[in-house]
C-alpha cells in the first residue's frame, strides 16, 4: 500500500487506516481508491476485526478527486476505467465502518466520507461537492448520498452553488453524527468504535445490512429484510450468549458466531 498506512489492531478489534497522500491533501486517484477497496476487503475478511476507522490527516480527510490526473480524459476514458465501481465495492464493506474527518471533504473526499456508516468531525472539517466550479457534477453518489442524507433542498444548495458547509452545519443537517475539537476527533472515533467492538459483530453486520436497506426497497420490503435478520441472529451463538448474560446480570462475552 502505497497511499494509505494500516493498523489492523489500533484498538481492540477497530482497525485504522489512514490516507497518506500528504502533498496532494489526500486527493483520491485510482491507485488510492484500489488501495482502500483492497484494505478494506483484507479486514473484512479478518475476524479479529470487528469495527474500522478510515481517516486522513488533520488538514485533509481528502480534498477530492485528482483532477490533475482526470483533466485530459475523455467520456470513454472515464467510461472504461470506471473508478466508481470501486467505490461501490468500497460501500459493500461488511462491517461497521467510522469516518473520522478533519479539514477538507470535498467531492470525492465527501463521497468517500458519507460511504461510511457514522462520521466523526473536528470543528474544523468542511464538506462539499464543488464539482460544479469545474464545470462538471458529483459522480460517486453525491448527488444520492447527499440528498439521502441532508434533505432535497440542501444537497441542491451544496451541488448547484459547489459551496462547503462547516462541521456544525452538518451535524446539524445530519450529515455526521458528532463534532469535537480538532485534537479529540480521532479519539472520539475510537471511543465509538469500542462501543460498537463490544457488541456482537454478527448482530452489528445484519443491523447494518438491514439499516442500509432502508434507502434501497420501499417500507414493506425493508420490512419484511429487517425481520428475516432479526430472525437470523437467533441462530448465532452471540444472541444466546447475550440473552443469557442479561438474564445472569452479568457482561456478556461476544464471539462473533
Amino acid at each position: 500500500m502505497d497511499f494509505l498506512l494500516i493498523t489492523p489492531q489500533a484498538r481492540p478489534g477497530v482497525a485504522l487506516i489512514q490516507l497518506n497522500r500528504p502533498k496532494e491533501l489526500n486527493a483520491l486517484n485510482g491507485q488510492l481508491i484500489r488501495e482502500i477497496r483492497d484494505a478494506l476487503q483484507i479486514l473484512d475478511a479478518d475476524d479479529a476485526v470487528r469495527v474500522v476507522i478510515i481517516t486522513g490527516s488533520e488538514r485533509a480527510f481528502a480534498a477530492g478527486a485528482d483532477i490533475k490526473e482526470m483533466a485530459g480524459r475523455t467520456a470513454v476514458d472515464m467510461f472504461l476505467d470506471d473508478r466508481f465501481a470501486t467505490l461501490e465495492q468500497i460501500r459493500r464493506f461488511r462491517k461497521p465502518l467510522i469516518g473520522a474527518v478533519s479539514g477538507f471533504a470535498l467531492g470525492g473526499g465527501c463521497e468517500l466520507a458519507m460511504t461510511c456508516d457514522m462520521l466523526v468531525a473536528s470543528e474544523t472539517a468542511q464538506f462539499g461537492q464543488p464539482e460544479i466550479r469545474l464545470g462538471t457534477m458529483p459522480g460517486a453518489g453525491g448527488t444520492q448520498r447527499l440528498a439521502r442524507a441532508v434533505g432535497k433542498a440542501k444537497a441542491m444548495e451544496m451541488v448547484l452553488t459547489g459551496e462547503f458547509i462547516s462541521a456544525q452545519e452538518a451535524h446539524r443537517v445530519g450529515l455526521v453524527n458528532r463534532v469535537v475539537p480538532v485534537g479529540q476527533y480521532l479519539e472520539e472515533a475510537f471511543r465509538l468504535a469500542a462501543s460498537i467492538a463490544a457488541k456482537s459483530p454478527v448482530a452489528a453486520r445484519l443491523a447494518k445490512e438491514s439499516i442500509n436497506r432502508v434507502f434501497e426497497t420501499h417500507l414493506d420490503e425493508g420490512l419484511h429484510f429487517e425481520r428475516k435478520n432479526f430472525y437470523l441472529t437467533f441462530a448465532s451463538e452471540d444472541q444466546k450468549e447475550g440473552m443469557a448474560a442479561f438474564v445472569e446480570k452479568r457482561q456478556p462475552e461476544f464471539k462473533g458466531r
